[in-house]
């Protein structure tokens, strides 16, 4: 199969291929791995017993969902991932935002990815077959994972969805195995090595593991959603099946693997760390299963976000190709994989990476999702990608490509939402006006698409080509022409005619 040789350039509507089955099975596959499956473990540790972790889970993941998955159907409308059509709002420079939003929510998954599978896999083989536990062993586990990582994100997104059908099955499968294996053992009391409620107190801990556990894995996908639904044709695919399918691929991709981590984290005792007492308590029959979920798995989830790492980055640098971008992105993440392994304890940074970047993330997604009910899902493909072409103007130029709204907006809303922020080293000032209950990504949320709707936006662009499909072929004079004018407008001059930078590999 061919390297997929598409960047963020608009994709044709002949190569726009895929469907609303094949958006739940990339969600599906790719989720259920140990990267994911150890946020169930978080509320475990946080001292709550099952019912109550299970509801926050549940409820988070709902909650998130919500929020995130109609932002698959700005893709289905732009045919661009979502940071590039997010310069709808933001400008076409304003959309690096999205783009840098997107790469550090990538970076930090695949980095967990590795290291938790990366963890599993030594901890099995060396009950297999004695292999060494020390540094070096570790070093080499986690490159052979990044390696193999780096293959699938680089192939593409054929490449990704071909082995997330593969996945969706044989996870599956590992999956009730394992919940045969840790029966015996399950518990569902609180339990004691855990010390106790995190924060003192019931609500305050449940919340937290509501928005550490459940809310931040479809936070995870603001940036990535669009990945996948730039391949499916607005013509053939009405939004309902696309945001259905986006719906059940969240829900069941995240809920799914998230509960097998709650679930084995009781029963292997799993109170301050999980990756160990998950191998301790592996029957003998369970290792091999174990170890392939820990390897395919692995692969699988982190070389979709590294697929989106390259595609952000190549947003962010045009002038670098989508493949190089990726290679790039991967060793920073392999890096982090190693940072987290010998320096990070794993509580502290999960909590305080999803927290973070729940908070700046949240306000961003929004003020999308406001731009896209205003706009009515019309948007001028063309206009999107003049930063990818190096030019000027547009419809979508605003200020020297910025809005300057929507990016106050947004960071008024991150600001607000790391100023009440609750971390295991931090606590922002503004926890004291929610009683110590950290409601960061709805503070954020709130505050910056209340800020962003304040202003009024743009009329809709009646652009040709643009979904609804009944929309006028004129077009306002500042927005680049598809196609060559005997007697182009001074504001579009500079642009030139192709809406597309495809041909980057």
């Amino acid at each position: 199969m061919p390297i997929e040789q598409r960047g963020v350039d608009t994709i044709p509507e002949e190569e726009r291929t895929s469907g609303p089955r094949d958006v739940v099975t990339i969600l599906l596959g790719s989720n259920l791995c140990l990267g994911v499956i150890v946020f169930g473990w978080l509320p475990v540790s946080f001292g709550l017993g099952w019912w109550q972790s299970v509801t926050a889970v549940v409820a988070g993941t709902l909650v998130g969902t919500a929020l995130t998955a109609p932002l698959a159907l700005v893709s289905l409308r732009t045919g661009t991932n979502l940071s590039t059509s997010s310069g709808a709002q933001f400008g076409v420079r304003g959309r690096l935002v999205g783009s840098v939003v997107g790469l550090l929510l990538s970076l930090g998954y695949t980095a967990l990815t590795l290291w938790i599978g990366g963890d599993v896999m030594v901890g099995t083989l060396h009950r297999l077959c004695g292999l060494p536990t020390g540094g070096f062993t570790y070093a080499v586990v986690y490159t052979l994972l990044a390696a193999a990582t780096v293959a699938g994100a680089v192939y593409g997104y054929r490449v990704l969805l071909r082995l997330s059908r593969v996945l969706a099955f044989a996870m599956t499968a590992l999956l009730a195995l394992g919940v045969a294996a840790y029966a015996p053992d399950f518990t569902t009391a609180a339990l004691p090595g855990a010390g106790g409620y995190a924060l003192g107190s019931f609500w305050p801990t449940w919340t937290l593991a509501l928005v550490a556990a459940g809310l931040s894995g479809p936070i995870a996908f603001i940036t990535l959603l669009g990945d996948y639904t730039r391949y499916v044709s607005p013509a053939r695919h009405a939004s309902g099946p696309v945001l259905r399918a986006t719906c059940l691929g969240l829900v069941a991709g995240l809920l799914v693997p998230q509960l097998f981590g709650t679930f084995t984290a009781y029963a292997a005792k799993a109170a301050l760390d999980y990756a160990g007492p998950l191998v301790a308590a592996a029957p003998g029959w369970y290792l091999v299963p174990l170890l392939l979920a820990a390897s395919a798995g692995s692969v699988g989830n982190a070389g979709l976000m590294l697929y989106s790492m390259g595609l952000d980055l190549d947003a962010i640098v045009p002038r670098a190709s989508r493949a190089r971008a990726t290679c790039a992105v991967a060793a920073v993440a392999t890096g982090c994989v190693f940072a987290g392994h010998f320096a990070w304890a794993a509580q502290d940074a999960m909590t305080s990476f999803v927290l973070l970047l729940t908070a700046i993330g949240t306000p961003w997604a929004v003020i999308t999702l406001i731009g896209f009910a205003r706009c009515r899902g019309a948007y001028d493909a063309d206009a999107l990608q003049v930063f990818n072409r190096r030019a000027r103007g547009g419809i979508y130029w605003f200020r020297g490509g910025w809005n300057p709204w929507a990016t106050g907006a947004w960071a008024l809303g991150a600001a607000v939402g790391l100023l009440s922020v609750s971390l295991p080293s931090y606590e922002g000032p503004l926890l004291g006006l929610t009683g110590g209950v950290d409601v960061s990504f709805l503070l954020s949320g709130v505050v910056g698409g209340a800020a962003y709707a304040a202003h009024p936006g743009p009329p809709p662009p009646r652009a040709e080509g643009t979904p609804p499909p009944d929309a006028p072929a004129d077009r306002p004079a500042a927005s680049p022409s598809p196609s060559p004018s005997p007697s182009p407008s001074p504001s579009n001059a500079s642009s030139p005619p192709s809406s597309s930078n495809a041909g980057r590999a």
